[in-house]
């Protein structure tokens, strides 16, 4: 790419490794080189364990990798305190003053940063405007919603403007609906205010409804990097394609049977289409034959296992467009074929991708 046309990068991790107890133990971050662009939405996504939260932790500067480099706005700070960075945290916790007000805890890190008395009411109010709650200045965190304190942890980050703001799963205590509701919310600040944002978390759809880019941790490695819809339609790695949204997964003779070729593979459950067994599928199709085993209604969508023919299964998910539960269940024995594009069959590598991106 033209130097002139690169974007600007916020954060740079080259070669980090974190270990931690005995040595010969696995790393918790092994080898890991990642660059986060100024002004991304990046999401850093996998299991519990996986690394991700010791690798935001690492660029706050409240872990010490073991070995590499960390870099802010080309600035080395590897060996820098969390004081001396400019970033923020926000966590899962809120970590609010219970005793003070919206207004002074939004405060409070504009008083560990000795700004001026006169200067934080202006401040103070951008920062709540930033996270509407403009008026909620004399109210104590006990008198908010859980969506509430977590927009005023969101402002007390963002008064001091800091280049990357680290976010350490803020929604998981938060209920389902509003959990959504602050998703939406997130992204609009986000790209309101412009700084980069760094998210953890372990729910796909918070990444790929959010990010503009993903990682996707396992072991403590990078599997893969891309935009979210790079990420769901063209996994790398078979636990990426099963980590990121449900897919069928096929190897040996079944992949032969199904895709006509050996090696591993998955099909989306979504790009399959259930026919009936008088059904004939379109040309070019690649089909398959079998039984209704399994009938799960989920409301909006409805999970159908189909026993193969020959042996084997396969997940199918179609949308609840006219149907109701009753006509789900009663597909459950029904002889089916199986219809899906060749295009939509995904090759997965047999080795995560190499973790420098």
């Amino acid at each position: 790419m033209n130097s002139e046309h690169r974007p600007a990068t916020a954060v740079q991790l080259v070669g980090v490794t974190k270990l931690f107890g005995v040595a010969g133990g696995s790393p918790a971050v092994d080898n890991l080189s990642l660059t986060i662009n100024d002004g991304e939405f990046f999401s850093l996504l996998g299991p519990s364990g996986s690394g991700k939260t010791t690798t935001l932790r690492m660029i706050a500067g409240f872990e010490q990798p073991s070995s590499g480099h960390i870099y802010l706005q080309g600035q080395e700070v590897t060996d820098l305190p969390p004081n001396e960075r400019n970033v923020n945290t926000v966590f899962q916790d809120y970590a609010l003053f219970p005793h003070m007000t919206v207004a002074e805890n939004v405060a409070y890190g504009l008083e560990v940063r000795r700004v001026p008395k006169s200067l934080h009411a202006g401040q103070v109010q951008e920062a709540l405007r930033m996270v509407r709650l403009e008026g909620f200045n004399d109210r104590k965190p006990a008198q908010l919603s859980g969506g509430q304190r977590q927009r005023v942890a969101l402002a007390r980050a963002l008064i001091n403007r800091p280049k990357v703001l680290l976010l350490d799963e803020p929604l998981g205590a938060l209920d389902l609906k509003l959990r959504e509701e602050m998703q939406i919310e997130l992204k609009s600040i986000q790209a309101s205010v412009g700084i980069t944002f760094i998210y953890v978390t372990h729910d796909q759809q918070e990444a790929l409804s959010m990010s503009d880019r993903i990682a996707v941790f396992h072991r403590g490695r990078v599997e893969q990097v891309g935009t979210p819809a790079e990420i769901y339609e063209h996994p790398a790695t078979e636990f990426v394609a099963d980590f990121v949204g449900t897919s069928n997964l096929l190897d040996g003779e079944l992949a032969a049977r199904l895709v006509g070729r050996a090696g591993r593979c998955a099909i989306r459950p979504e790009k399959i289409r259930l026919l009936d067994a008088a059904s004939r599928p379109s040309s070019g199709d690649l089909t398959a034959h079998g039984t209704v085993a399994t009938v799960v209604y989920l409301g909006a969508e409805t999970r159908y296992i189909i026993r193969l023919d020959g042996g084997g299964e396969l997940m199918v998910t179609q949308q609840n467009l006219r149907g109701s539960s009753a006509e789900a269940h009663a597909a459950k024995g029904r002889r089916v074929v199986l219809a899906w594009r060749p295009e939509h069959v995904l090759d997965l590598a047999e080795v995560p991708q190499a973790a420098h991106v």
